[in-house]
């Protein structure tokens, strides 16, 4: 999976996500922030490095009740692992 795109989100509908997941992977001199998205019993995976990851975001936004906040939740503090739900189905 190379580009996010409107076509891949498509097949992402808000009303079938089940959890949204966001981690940081340590890498050598960085760290990786990454989403896990669960529909249907299936785990997308994604990392801030794709192209279109702000079309993602955007788009998982929309989710009722959806952590705006995920991003500090997950960045601090750098170089330890940290996982935040930002969104799970009721």
């Amino acid at each position: 999976m190379g580009t996010i795109d409107t076509r891949m989100l498509e097949r992402l509908p808000l009303e079938a996500i089940d959890k949204v997941t966001f981690y940081k992977r340590d890498e050598a001199a960085t760290d990786l922030i990454c989403c896990n998205v669960e529909v249907g019993g299936e785990i997308w995976i994604f990392n801030e490095e794709l192209v279109g990851w702000d079309l993602l975001l955007g788009h998982l936004g929309k989710l009722p009740g959806f952590r705006q906040d995920w991003f500090a939740a997950v960045s601090d503090p750098p170089g330890a692992p940290c996982e935040t739900v930002a969104y799970r189905k009721q």
